[in-house]
C-alpha cells in the first residue's frame, strides 16, 4: 500500500495557490511541489490530489493507494462521491477516473499537524514562486 499526503497552499481565496505532496512506500519516500495558477483553497486541494494520484499512475500504477489530506470538503466529496458545488464536479470526476487504474484507492481525512511535510511543500512552492516574480 501507499501512502499519500496531499496538501495546498493559496495566497487568497482565490489567489496564488501550490501544492504539494508526500508518498510513503514500504521503502521509499519521495515529494513533489509545485506553483498551480490561481484557484480558490478548496480546488487547491483538489487539484493535490489529482495531481499526486498522476504520479501514482506513472509509478505505482498495480498498487492499493491511500490519500490522506486534512481538506474536510475534499476526503467529504471523494468520500461520498458526491458534491452539490457545480465548481467541484470536474475534479470529483477526475478524481474518480484517475481512481479506476487502481486495484484499491481510498481517502482519509487526517489533522493539519499529521500533514506537516505536505503542508511544507506546498507553502514552499507557493513562496518560491511569489519570490521568483519579484
Amino acid at each position: 500500500m501507499i501512502e499519500v499526503y496531499t496538501d495546498a497552499a493559496s495566497k487568497g481565496n482565490p489567489g496564488p495557490s501550490a501544492i504539494g505532496f508526500f508518498i510513503k512506500t514500504q521503502k521509499q519516500k519521495f515529494h513533489e511541489s509545485s506553483y498551480i495558477g490561481v484557484y480558490s483553497n478548496h480546488e487547491a486541494e483538489f487539484i493535490a490530489v489529482i495531481k499526486s494520484l498522476k504520479y501514482c499512475q506513472n509509478h505505482f500504477s498495480n498498487e492499493i493507494i491511500s490519500i490522506r489530506s486534512d481538506s474536510k470538503v475534499v476526503v467529504d466529496t471523494v468520500d461520498k462521491n458526491h458534491t452539490k458545488n457545480k465548481q467541484f464536479v470536474p475534479y470529483l470526476n477526475e478524481i474518480n477516473l484517475i481512481s479506476q487504474t487502481f486495484p484499491y484507492v481510498f481517502i482519509k481525512w487526517i489533522p493539519e499537524k499529521q500533514n506537516y511535510q505536505a503542508d511544507q511543500l506546498a507553502r514552499v512552492a507557493l513562496l518560491n514562486h511569489e519570490k521568483h516574480l519579484r
